[in-house]
């Protein structure tokens, strides 16, 4: 079984590691840290931190995981390459599939979340057909940007996550000034249902590290680069979310009640001019991962298709900007469309349990590939990489316990319409 391709396209390696870096935390701090400090508090009060601790924990057992599985690649694909080789074609094409999928119906949610923080400035912009005409605007920039070269693209990137990083470190490093102790209280330890749901929100929140490892075919000397890069942004980003927490429940004491904390806080202890600031931060937030969404998503297409799990046209490269056009076209024009339609408000939670899924996957990958000769060495080692896989996938599959019904069988409903795919390729004519 081949782990890398011997022929066929080749992708420009113009991500450099400060740029790998920042894809990582661009794509993490996405919007969901602008609303999620108020929806923990609410379930679980003060006791949120500790929430902050224990999914912390999971996902740096599941990202050293990651960074020594990802270590042995160098192809693009990420999770779906990695598991491809481990498990097989089947098991292999429905993570990419599910991950797809999930990245997106995310970016339509992100999409109208964008649409409704700008109406702030501008009603119309919720409506009608002002609405339609900014969302085709992203989608259309968005694409175009990817389309023209994925250096350029990566440097655009890194903007965005550098003038985020700022905002929101701006945010938090002023608030702790304001922040009022008596304001955390610490009852009773919270029940088990509320608290482990407060650690699958958070889980979501950590998320993108999955996502960045995607486009590694076009990232410099990606054995290396991917494994460090994962453990400095996740450090960086989960030091960021503590703070805000922190600000949030020291600085505003509705905070449980709260459906945009930070504008609230920041208008709490800087007046009105923090809330509209804060407001342009939820903009800027949601621009830089709708970025990263479009850059990591046609890759995996790219990716399935180079494996011929998926037509081989989607393997098309631009003969001068060396980026799969073909498979940027087509995901951007899906995602205009559920961006458009404004019904895919349940994939957050989706996207999560999907994530789950193949963090479970690519965790017990790693002692499955410590056990094989027939793939590359790995460049990063774990210590204890044994017990380090067996408790990443406890965690996950803790969590996947957790999980509501409805959103179980809409994941399941996906996964038999992967199969359905999976099969038509199978049968179809093999080309020479």
């Amino acid at each position: 079984m081949s782990h890398t391709p011997t022929s066929g396209p080749v992708l420009f390696r113009g991500i450099g590691r400060f740029d790998f870096i920042a894809l990582i935390i661009n794509i993490t701090i996405g919007a969901g840290i602008l609303g999620l400090p108020a929806k923990l508090y609410a379930l679980v009060g003060s006791w949120s931190l500790l929430a902050y601790g224990v999914s912390g924990t999971i996902v740096t057992l599941i990202i050293l995981c990651f960074a020594e599985v990802g270590s042995r690649f160098s192809g693009t694909g990420g999770p779906y390459l990695y598991t491809r080789l481990t498990f097989g074609p089947l098991v292999g094409f429905e993570v990419g599939w599910l991950f797809w999928l999930s990245r997106v119906a995310a970016f339509a949610s992100i999409c109208n979340l964008f649409v409704s923080y700008a109406a702030l400035f501008r009603p119309q912009l919720a409506i009608g057909w002002e609405r339609t005409g900014l969302i085709t605007a992203l989608v259309t920039g968005l694409s175009w940007l990817n389309y023209i070269g994925v250096k350029r693209s990566a440097r655009i990137n890194t903007l965005f996550t550098i003038a985020k990083l700022g905002a929101i470190g701006l945010f938090a490093g002023v608030g702790l000034f304001f922040v009022k102790t008596d304001a955390f209280i610490w009852p009773h330890f919270p029940d088990y249902s509320p608290f482990s749901q407060s650690v699958l929100l958070l889980i979501f929140t950590f998320s993108g590290f999955d996502v960045a490892t995607i486009p590694s075919g076009e990232v410099q000397q990606p054995q290396r680069t991917v494994p460090i890069s994962l453990l400095i942004a996740i450090g960086t980003v989960a030091l960021l979310f503590v703070a805000v927490q922190v600000v949030c429940i020291g600085t505003l004491p509705q905070l449980a009640l709260s459906e945009r904390p930070l504008a609230d806080a920041a208008t709490h202890f800087m007046g009105p001019v923090g809330g509209w600031v804060i407001t342009a931060v939820a903009l800027l937030t949601a621009l830089g991962t709708l970025h990263a969404l479009m850059l990591t998503g046609p890759r995996l297409l790219f990716a399935m298709a180079e494996q011929g799990q998926l037509p081989n046209w989607l393997t098309t490269t631009h003969p001068r900007f060396q980026t799969p056009h073909v498979a940027i076209f087509l995901t951007a024009f899906l995602q205009l469309v559920l961006a458009l339609t404004g019904t895919f408000l349940y994939a957050l939670t989706l996207s999560t349990l999907i994530r789950l899924a193949y963090f479970a996957l690519v965790s017990a990958a790693l002692p499955l590939l410590r056990l094989r000769t027939d793939v590359p060495p790995a460049q990063f080692r774990v210590a204890g990489g044994w017990l380090i896989s067996g408790l990443a996938v406890i965690g996950c599959g803790w969590l996947l316990s957790t999980s509501p019904g409805a959103a179980a069988r809409d994941v399941a409903v996906a996964i038999g319409v992967g199969v359905l795919i999976f099969v038509l390729m199978q049968r179809r004519p093999k080309r020479a």
